[in-house]
């Protein structure tokens, strides 16, 4: 069987505690897009290159962003609010459903907050996050 089921993935929120930072999962998430990382490419083409091809090296890498909708809850989203108000980054993560238990973690700042109340539909809201630094794959295994 080739895919795994997405349902039960966790967006987690941390409390920034140290030593031991707890991570409490956000409720009612509906969909979440993982970090959309990106590279830039350095054009190091010169006079002598060989052939006329253009030569390119790897650049600066950029952790992307994180987006999530969630069935909006003004009583447990509205932290994320918060969140939003704060200058520096606070840690999240992914947790996938997968036997291994594989998370995605980073570190980022909530730059979209995106609330919707249609007269007929649920409440809802969309979250964007920037990714600063290098996100972290691991699985429990």
């Amino acid at each position: 069987m080739a895919g795994i089921d997405g349902f039960g993935t966790a967006l987690q929120r941390g409390d920034g505690a140290t030593p031991t930072e707890v991570f409490t999962t956000i409720a009612n998430v509906t969909s979440i897009n993982p970090p959309s990382m990106e590279r830039e490419t350095l054009d190091v083409t010169a006079h002598d290159t060989a052939n006329g091809w253009r030569e390119f090296v790897g650049g600066l890498k950029d952790g992307g962003e994180v987006s999530a909708d969630v069935n909006y809850d003004p009583a447990e989203h509205d932290v994320l609010v918060a969140d939003f108000d704060d200058e520096n980054p606070r840690n999240y993560r992914i947790v996938f459903p997968d036997p291994d238990a594989t998370t995605w973690s980073f570190s980022a700042i909530l730059t979209g907050f995106e609330p919707e109340a249609p007269f007929d539909d649920k409440l809802a809201a969309s979250l964007t996050w920037k990714v600063t630094g290098k996100p972290t794959l691991t699985d429990e295994s």
